[in-house]
């Protein structure tokens, strides 16, 4: 039994949801998004909530239920609260910062690297070691996330890179003399 797929989705004031068959688009305080959302799902629409119901119990369709049901909150919450990423560097000289829009990277290359946002995709830069990638749609958020953090990946015997907040990188002990 799904779990994920059997909990309703609560919709927070200011919220519009419109649903047509294998669509759905959702309107609220920070932007609008939309989806295409498997044909056989069926989505019930009430005043306050969202229901996301399977035509059978096959495990095809056990796994779309989870899957819509988890799309459309993840849009709700995108359009409420918006999702962001926090990367932190680590080495000696290297930083971040803004310039307009776009991100420059100095990461030890002879040349700094300059990011680009995507549409609905903005970068903040606290302090030159932290970056904050923000949006309302948590998949491009993500993408972009992992994009920055190509450019310089963590290696394992320093540690130098780009990583995520909370992410703890595996060391390796280097040559013994």
């Amino acid at each position: 039994m799904s779990r994920i797929g059997r909990r309703p989705i609560e919709l927070p004031a200011g919220v519009m949801v419109a649903v047509s068959p294998g669509h759905v688009q959702v309107n609220g305080p920070l932007g609008k998004l939309s989806q295409s959302v498997p044909l056989r799902m069926e989505i019930e629409k009430t005043d306050s909530e969202i229901v996301v119901k399977r035509p059978t119990d096959r495990g095809e369709d056990r796994a779309l239920h989870g899957l819509t049901r988890t799309l459309i909150a993840n849009m709700v919450e995108g359009v409420t609260k918006g999702f962001e990423k926090h990367l932190e560097i680590q080495g000696v000289g290297y930083r971040a910062q803004l310039k307009g829009a776009d991100l420059e990277l100095a990461m030890g290359f002879s040349h700094p690297v300059l990011v680009k946002p995507r549409d609905g995709i903005s970068f903040e830069v606290p302090t030159p070691t932290q970056i904050v990638v923000r949006g309302i749609d948590k998949q491009m958020v993500g993408q972009t996330a992992a994009e920055v953090r190509k450019v310089r990946p963590p290696e394992p015997y320093k540690g130098k890179g780009i990583r995520y907040r909370d992410e703890q990188v595996r060391r390796k002990v280097g040559k013994r003399a």
